[in-house]
């Protein structure tokens, strides 16, 4: 392995990659390679890492919640420390901007995720300890073990495996991360890696608690998640490769939390189009071409009842984004893989208002023209699966569904998604129809808005990021919103008659946490010890 090799973090070390293969990142500006060569880790590599996770996970069975608190706390001061570097280097991978983009809307939300975790660590109740009073058996959530992170490529503050919302909601939950870098932004995340390794070995963690390998092949990847030593895997990313790793994980067992693709419906219902056209224009303007459609929550379709001002609305929406600069891609393969989405809706009867062609600008980096295509409700209908392929960029849908009863029928005919939005008039003119739209969206998502834009997904405790397949794997857990994110990396241990002694602290009696969930006299009571 050459010197220029970038190292693997493996139990406290930065250490020479045994791999083989290397590859660059680029900057998807000027769609040249970086500078510095990363490994494609060996199963032998691989296996490193889970034995040594696997010891981490015994020694956080014996850790206190408030150090896995403290470790938290300082990573996300360590980040802040380096956010400079973070910023630039991010920068130059991705083609984010600085400003505001990763300055001062992903990192802050990234250290604030950490802290979040930081507090529900030390806080507790996310175990939801419980106790049947009569029947004297209890329960709590426990660390699952070992958990593997796979991180996107559109965040990588955010989501990134080794600093992310899994990441914190894995390390909370008393787990050791292994992170699977993105190779879209290599050396962000091993900044990420080193701060997270200083702050591992100032708080006195385990060795293992925090790993990271850059890359590996597809079939030791399915045997990662398969694996016995591990615990669980989050992923983010492309459907065709979180199926395939949910097959393998499957098999031998192992739970999987994966992001996969969603369309994320836009419902605009007639009054709201009458009320308040250009409003609704100016925010799907926006929120398609923000940060060049890149984001999970992008609204890939806009779903209207066929009319004169439908058709105005779809000319201004048209021109508004022609008029709009198309932004830069995360790479290469985001390019292709656009392209190759809208040229399948085309094939699939989608007819072009604006755009649909790659840009072969070298000076103007990985992009395409913004692009909008049309089809009527009808063809949607007959083809429904191929006119819901995600085009993840700058790019968007419009059905127009030939009347009401074609409208419902449109909504029934949709895949899971994560999120579902429905503009309505804002007095009561679209109320009626807004019932029954709502009844049948509402299943189909896991987030609805009304009379707002996907694109923001808030660090809250009630948000819900996840959603019924193929918008994620399970519709019942989020990848956004501690505590109920920590569950994900959790397992429900049950004891039965055991005496008090040798039940954890927050089932006994003399629970000094305050938390537990007590049934007494068939009625659930809150403890406040």
């Amino acid at each position: 392995m050459s010197d220029l090799t970038h190292p693997v973090l493996i139990n406290g070390q930065w250490k020479s990659s045994t791999g083989t293969s290397t590859f660059q990142a680029s900057d998807p500006q000027t769609r040249s390679p970086l500078e510095g060569q990363y490994p494609v880790s060996p199963w032998s590599e691989i296996e490193e890492t889970l034995q040594a996770a696997h010891q981490a996970a015994s020694e956080l069975e014996k850790i206190p919640p408030s150090q896995i608190a403290r470790f938290l706390d300082e990573y996300a001061d360590r980040i802040e420390d380096r956010k400079n570097d973070l910023i630039a280097t991010a920068n130059q991978e991705t083609a984010l901007p600085e400003e505001p983009r990763l300055r001062s809307v992903e990192l802050p939300r990234t250290t604030s995720q950490l802290r979040s975790a930081a507090s529900a660590a030390k806080n507790g109740s996310w175990n939801l300890p419980t106790i049947d009073t009569s029947l004297q058996i209890r329960s709590i959530y426990r660390a699952i073990g070992p958990v593997c992170v796979f991180g996107p490529n559109n965040f990588p503050f955010a989501f990134n495996s080794i600093a992310g919302g899994d990441f914190a909601a894995a390390i909370a939950a008393g787990n050791p991360v292994i992170a699977k870098g993105n190779t879209a932004h290599p050396g962000t995340t091993e900044i990420f890696a080193q701060a997270a390794n200083e702050a591992s070995n100032s708080t006195k963690m385990p060795k293992g608690l925090v790993q990271l390998l850059y890359r590996t092949s597809h079939q030791d990847g399915e045997r990662l998640v398969s694996h016995p030593l591990l615990g669980a895997t989050g992923y983010t990313g492309s459907r065709q490769a979180g199926l395939i790793l949910k097959s393998a994980a499957d098999r031998s067992g192992k739970p999987i939390y994966l992001e996969l693709s969603s369309i994320n419906p836009i419902l605009i219902l007639p009054g709201a189009l009458k009320e308040r056209q250009t409003e609704i224009v100016d925010d799907l303007s926006s929120s398609i071409l923000l940060g060049t459609g890149q984001f999970c929550t992008s609204p890939g379709l806009i779903i209207l009842v066929e009319s004169p001002a439908a058709d105005t609305f779809v000319s201004e929406l048209g021109l508004r984004m022609r008029k709009t600069p198309p932004g830069v891609l995360l790479s290469a393969g985001v390019q292709k893989s656009l392209i190759t989405g809208i040229q399948k809706l085309q094939t699939a009867g989608a007819t072009t208002i604006i755009g649909g062609l790659a840009i072969n600008d070298p000076n103007k980096g990985f992009c395409i023209e913004n692009t909008l295509l049309q089809v009527d409700g009808a063809s949607f209908l007959m083809r429904p699966e191929d006119f819901q392929t995600e085009t993840f960029g700058n790019s968007s849908l419009v059905v127009k569904a030939r009347d009401v009863e074609e409208l419902k029928e449109i909504i029934g005919s949709l895949e899971g998604n994560l999120t579902g939005s429905i503009y309505s008039h804002s007095q009561e003119i679209d109320d009626s129809l807004y019932k029954e739209v709502e009844s049948l969206l509402r299943p189909k998502v896991g987030r609805l808005l009304n009379d707002k834009m996907p694109t923001g997904v808030a660090v809250s405790p009630a948000m819900n990021h996840g959603g019924p397949f193929p918008a994620t794997g399970h519709p019942g857990f989020t990848a956004v919103g501690i505590p109920a994110s920590l569950l994900r990396f959790a397992a429900l241990h049950c004891y039965d008659n055991v005496r008090q002694p040798r039940l954890p602290l927050e089932l006994q009696d003399k629970n000094p946490t305050g938390h537990t969930w007590r049934l007494i006299d068939s009625a659930w009571t809150q403890s406040d010890i």
